[in-house]
């Protein structure tokens, strides 16, 4: 057995929480700038289809990168549970298995979505010239989609070794890209919303090769998994794979749910939706980032049996949550003005915008506390019960409360009700949470079929 040093067992937990949050979010938030300066230059080109036609894009390109978040998810939890048992050769073993899987998986599901993008667009309702540059847009992005898997699965497998850096490098090569492209692409040759989708394909491929050459360079690479090998792999990577997916597919099935409602106030409303949407991501990709970055810190802590610095660590990632959250609300109530002249926004578009630089953004930290509550629950055992708290909060929790909000107050109620049910849903996932950790709720999955299968592959790859 190799020896695996797990960084998380000792120290500040807060303080691990927050460079792992912080370091990740960089990545993150460079690859999601890129998104919100697409949307600057699209805005820029004066046609108002064209800023629609990203956001109903958005939504299904949403349901894409799902495949990316769940395997990513798995990934770094196998693998920072092979490492707080100290494993090394089980960590490299699962990590294989969970790129070649991923890419398996996230290939099939691209192909199903590629050949069925007008049905889906217009059922975001998308129409008329809208719709025809949406599918023109998704037609070049999809087919990349196993390129983002192994990008995002091998930025898991580096933060699960505690390589925030390096997992965060690999995103930012990647924004660098795009960021590069645009313009060359969307103004230097005229190609508007194509020159945007081959930008994104192009930072796409160099995050995969960014992201694999750190674990080959430092982290003792990967084994070649066979077919028997991925056979015996099948079970133990889906156990966490499954869930996982299911989990992070509830978030664009609401998504779409609030773009299709949206879609009833006018294409402004959209627009102004899809600007809001790249906002966010920019504003709190250090939230988005905090559920994988807490996760290797629970996982490691879990698998050493360390519950203390389990329940310290989650009750730090609140804490961290919540004080990010009021200052990134400060900074955008601030910047509310400056940001609706770069997109020249008027009307709904500007209203909405207004909404969201401010008591809007204050309750993305009940969102936070809901990814706290996920990592929890996929590092200690209990993949379903982040599937069932994604699905309801994105199901119970936006349905009815989206279309009551725009029934009531238009536009902005459609995300006044989105927001509203993360509220109710976060109160859920922390009572979960806390009896998880009592003891409360049941055993967790057993892990003896799983290790011993998982082992066994470990076994086979050493023989090759």
């Amino acid at each position: 057995m190799t020896e695996a040093r797990a960084v998380f067992l000792e120290g500040n937990l807060f303080r691990h929480i927050t460079v792992m949050a912080l370091t990740s979010s960089v990545g993150l938030m460079a690859v999601f700038a890129v998104d919100f300066i697409d949307m600057v230059f699209i805005a820029m080109l004066g046609n108002a289809e064209l800023a629609a036609a990203v956001g109903y894009a958005g939504a299904i390109l949403f349901f894409t990168t799902s495949f990316g978040i769940g395997m990513a998810i798995a990934a770094g939890a196998l693998v920072a549970r092979a490492l707080g048992q100290g494993d090394g050769d089980l960590a490299r073993a699962q990590a294989a298995a969970a790129l070649v899987w991923g890419v398996v998986f996230g290939s099939i599901f691209a192909a199903a979505v590629w050949f069925n993008l007008v049905p889906l667009a217009a059922l975001m309702g998308a129409t008329g010239e809208t719709l025809d540059l949406a599918v023109r847009y998704l037609q070049i992005i999809v087919p990349s989609l196993p390129f983002l898997i192994v990008g995002m699965v091998g930025g898991a497998i580096l933060r699960a070794h505690g390589d925030a850096r390096r997992a965060m490098m690999a995103t930012v090569w990647g924004a660098l890209v795009n960021a590069i492209l645009d313009p060359i692409l969307i103004f230097g040759l005229g190609l508007d919303l194509t020159g945007a989708a081959l930008a994104s394909v192009a930072a796409r491929l160099v995050i995969a090769g960014t992201a694999l050459i750190p674990i080959f360079r430092h982290h003792g690479g990967l084994v070649r998994p066979g077919v028997s090998e991925m056979r015996v792999a099948f079970v133990p990577i889906l156990t966490i794979a499954g869930p996982a997916i299911l989990t992070q597919l509830a978030t664009p099935l609401g998504q779409a749910v609030v773009t299709r409602a949206m879609a009833g106030f006018g294409e402004a409303a959209v627009a102004g939706m899809a600007i809001v949407s790249r906002m966010t991501p920019v504003a709190f990709g250090v939230i988005f980032a905090l559920s994988g970055a807490i996760g290797p810190v629970i996982g490691q802590n879990f698998g050493a049996g360390r519950m203390d610095r389990v329940r310290q660590a989650y009750r730090d990632g609140l804490i961290f949550c919540g004080l990010f959250t009021v200052a990134m609300t400060a900074i955008l109530f601030v910047l509310r003005g400056p940001i609706i002249a770069l997109f020249g926004a008027e009307g709904v578009t500007r209203d909405l915008i207004v909404l969201f630089c401010g008591p809007l953004a204050l309750a993305f930290f009940f969102n936070g506390v809901i990814f706290v509550a996920n990592a929890a629950f996929n590092n200690m055992g209990h993949p379903f019960r982040s599937t069932w708290i994604n699905w309801g909060r994105h199901t119970l929790g936006t349905v009815p409360f989206v279309l009551a909000g725009g029934a009531m107050f238009g536009a902005a109620g459609v995300l006044i009700g989105q927001a509203a049910g993360g509220v109710i849903f976060a109160g859920v996932a922390a009572v979960m949470v806390r009896r998880m950790m009592n003891g409360d709720t049941g055993a967790p999955v057993q892990e003896g079929p799983f290790d011993r299968q998982a082992r066994l592959m470990s076994l086979m790859h050493r023989r090759r």
